[in-house]
């Protein structure tokens, strides 16, 4: 994934930089790219897909608890 990126940005570069080229071979460029893009926290779209679905269903459930929660204390503050 990573390599792609970099081989993307690298392309995009010398397409938007044309002289870029000249100064920085491509392979050079790349593993440059690659590098710094690796030093990223970079995670996949499944896997941000993933994790966003395990933190909506943890809300739902502390919503519920909180419900639960507020009714157990209305009842515990009922005069009897």
């Amino acid at each position: 994934m990573i390599s792609q990126l970099a081989q993307r940005l690298s392309q995009e570069l010398q397409d938007a930089i044309p002289f870029i080229s000249g100064l920085i071979p491509k392979k050079e460029l790349q593993i440059g790219l690659q590098a710094a893009l690796s030093k990223l926290n970079l995670v996949t779209r499944e896997e941000f897909d993933a994790q966003t679905a395990v933190l909506q269903r943890t809300r739902q459930k502390l919503e519920a608890l909180e419900l639960r929660c507020a009714e157990i204390e209305q009842k515990l503050n009922q005069p009897e």
